[in-house]
């Protein structure tokens, strides 16, 4: 039987191994650390949401961890202090359309850059320096080609860095509101359960009503 204090310790200890990378960073003199992650590739309908947030140092919240393993109220509670303490939270989504025009890959690419612009934006206004700037983004898997700023790739980055558990959570939950929104839109699909993902509940749907207009239509191409 876990204790919560043997669940708490061990969210503690989580969080000192997740900030190595980014500690290891700020030793070689690089202050700010971008971590960028998205959510929202395999859905059937509507955007890829993409954060990238920047984490104080002293950011020690246990419990932070890949959005996917976190239930939807602790994402929420984490959603608010990541929110308040980040040193810049910048967004970035691609909506449908633009997921069938160049396809999911480039789309999340895409919608990663704009919100790598909105995190130094909120990086010059959070900190009041006008010369603040991303010195590194580390990113779960992706590598963004052009990118002005040096790059890291981590494989199962979400789970392993700090700040790109930060981005998965805060992406997850702006698409999660969204989806929530876009149900009450488009009530056939159930998307307030599903977010878009291809359930039972959502195919009925589908064949039912047909695709609404933020289905992505090369993902659905042979259900009509």
């Amino acid at each position: 039987m876990t204790t919560k204090e043997e669940r708490l310790r061990r969210q503690q200890e989580k969080v000192i191994e997740m900030k190595r990378t980014e500690e290891d960073l700020h030793r070689q003199g690089i202050r700010f650390v971008a971590g960028v992650d998205e959510v929202g590739r395999g859905p059937l309908a509507g955007p890829v949401v993409t954060a990238a947030v920047v984490l104080p140092e002293n950011f020690d919240v246990p419990g932070i961890d890949d959005s996917k393993k976190l239930s939807e109220k602790r994402r929420e509670e984490l959603y608010d202090i990541i929110m308040d303490r980040a040193l810049a939270v910048g967004l970035g989504q691609s909506d449908w359309r633009t997921i069938d025009e160049v396809n999911i890959l480039q789309a999340t690419k895409l919608a990663m850059f704009a919100a790598i612009d909105d995190a130094r934006e909120d990086l010059r206004r959070r900190t009041g320096e006008e010369s603040a700037a991303i010195g590194r983004v580390l990113l779960d898997a992706v590598t963004l080609e052009g990118l002005d700023i040096p790059q890291h790739a981590i494989i199962k980055g979400d789970g392993k860095v700090l700040c790109i558990a930060a981005a998965s959570i805060i992406a997850k939950v702006t698409r999660d509101r969204m989806m929530v929104a876009w149900a009450e839109e488009y009530p056939y699909y159930a998307f307030e359960k599903n977010k878009g993902y291809g359930t039972k509940a959502h195919y009925e749907g589908l064949r039912e009503h047909g695709p609404c207009p933020i289905h992505r239509r090369t993902f659905i191409k042979n259900m009509h």
